[in-house]
């Protein structure tokens, strides 16, 4: 049997998995919370593997991959560290009250706090980034297929698309978070298969290490210049706060069983993640010194494997590869259709049943699917595809969320100014430089507008307070992920 017909048999085995876990998921999703929450039932280890896999996706395995074996550690600041980043802010900051208020979506806070229209803001921002973000995936998804099988670009994206749309809209939630936990269990079996047989090849690491440029493990700028710097700073930032805000995330941590589960499983989740994502990272700096002439750095990862493993051991990694994709791929997919279903389909009908607001989660995944094949089939690199989807959360939204969950004083004056500041000055910084990073001084302005509106506007727009799901005064206290801390279970 050929290499290509092992791996074709190979993901067919892995995606009937998938599909027979996400039927069995939907004897469990009978209403909007189980389907979009999973109940509220999630276990710690259930909740860190769901974590790490939804951040472990086509981005790390991929994008990152490549941009390590341009740019070195330099190029891979994003991802995984900004990224790891914005787990340990998450857990640290967040997810107590988030779990505390029992709710669908965080725009749902954003709107008790700051009204409709900044709600409705937020809710388009964050569907678009996460159907971004699912598109960058899919990319990975054509990129894999087209390299190991041959199989045109389009058809790979468009077949993984369809596979993740049937099994995330059967099961929601509860099939995501399971189809996860299988997933990081191949992703880590076939990434730590791959280093070692690779490291095994080369004849170690010592022979690699010599062949290197001197700054490959550089984490700060070459150039001292303010440009540079804040470019640097973006690269931080653009996942390290753009995703504190993150749909897909915070659905996790409204998920776990509890506070405590919450807090420590995205703790977990930010180790862990960092320390696998280096793999990919350590692959793309190996494959600089060995595979020097690549034509499409972000193909190192599967080039890799064709060249070190048997084919057998291809379809197990190739396995891994779409374990990594799709695992994003669901959550994002399944945030966007969430915060429609929840936020957005109370606009167009008013006190919606439950009933038709779980039929309209489902139909929103499909029709996602389709936005998101469509950004992938015209996107041209997985790495900048899935930065690019953060840009107007970081611009718009990132300020009013923190501000809104942690200032008092923060109102739906402030936050309207700050949002329509960040939207401008991205608009005119992007118009007015390619070099500057428009998204990042977005935010900055965003920021400041909001902290001196609020403050200008107390008398005339007192702040809101914050619910839970039943209308119930949520208490504040308490709301610092300490991990040794047992109470607000």
């Amino acid at each position: 049997m050929s290499t290509q017909m092992v791996i074709l048999v190979g993901v067919a085995v892995y995606i009937v998995i998938m599909l027979a876990i996400g039927i069995y998921s939907s004897r469990k999703t009978h209403s909007v919370a189980e389907f979009a929450v999973a109940g509220r039932s999630m276990s710690l280890p259930l909740c860190t593997a769901t974590i790490v896999a939804t951040w472990f996706g086509g981005g790390v395995m991929i994008g990152v991959a490549g941009a390590a074996y341009d740019d070195g550690m330099l190029g891979v600041i994003a991802d995984p560290f900004g990224a790891g980043l914005a787990l340990v802010l998450i857990g640290l900051f967040f997810v107590r009250l988030i779990r505390r208020l029992r709710l669908f979506s965080f725009i749902e806070i954003i709107e008790q706090r700051f009204g409709l229209s900044a709600g409705i803001i937020s809710s388009v921002a964050s569907i678009v980034s996460s159907l971004g973000w699912v598109a960058g995936m899919l990319v990975a998804f054509g990129i894999i297929f087209e390299t190991l099988t041959g199989v045109p670009l389009a058809i790979g994206i468009i077949g993984g698309a369809f596979v993740v749309i049937v099994y995330t809209s059967i099961g929601g939630m509860f099939a995501v978070a399971l189809t996860d936990f299988v997933q990081m269990s191949i992703i880590a079996v076939g990434l730590v298969m791959l280093f070692i047989v690779v490291l095994i090849d080369t004849g170690g690491w010592a022979p690699i290490a010599s062949q290197l440029p001197e700054h490959t493990f550089r984490m700060v700028p070459l150039e001292h210049s303010l440009e540079h710097w804040l470019i640097y700073l973006r690269a931080w930032v653009i996942f390290g706060f753009a995703d504190i805000a993150s749909q897909s995330l915070l659905q996790r941590a409204m998920s776990a069983k509890s506070e405590r589960v919450a807090q420590n499983a995205f703790y977990s989740a930010a180790i862990s993640y960092v320390g696998f994502a280096m793999i990919p990272v350590m692959l793309g700096i190996i494959a600089s010194v060995t595979m020097p002439d690549l034509a499409n750095s972000e193909s190192v990862v599967p080039a890799l494997a064709l060249e070190h493993l048997h084919p057998v051991a291809i379809a197990v990694f190739v396995g891994a590869l779409l374990a990594a994709i799709m695992s994003s791929c669901d959550s994002a997919i399944l945030a966007a259709a969430t915060v429609f279903g929840t936020n957005i389909l109370p606009r167009l009908k008013r006190e919606p049943s439950e009933r038709l607001q779980l039929m309209v989660i489902r139909l929103a995944i499909p029709v996602g699917g389709i936005f998101a094949v469509s950004f992938a089939l015209n996107a041209r690199a997985v790495f900048d595809t899935v930065l690019d989807a953060n840009i107007v959360m970081l611009a718009a939204v990132i300020a009013p969320f923190i501000l809104g969950m942690w200032w008092n004083k923060a109102n739906r004056a402030g936050a309207l100014a700050g949002m329509a500041a960040g939207i401008v000055t991205w608009l005119v910084v992007s118009a007015a430089s390619a070099t500057l990073p428009a998204d990042l001084l977005g935010f900055v302005a965003c920021l400041l507008t909001m902290l001196v509106v609020s403050l200008l506007t107390q008398a005339i727009d007192p702040p809101r307070g914050l619910v839970d799901h039943d209308g119930n005064e949520v208490k504040l206290e308490n709301r610092l992920g300490i991990m040794w801390s047992r109470t607000g279970e």
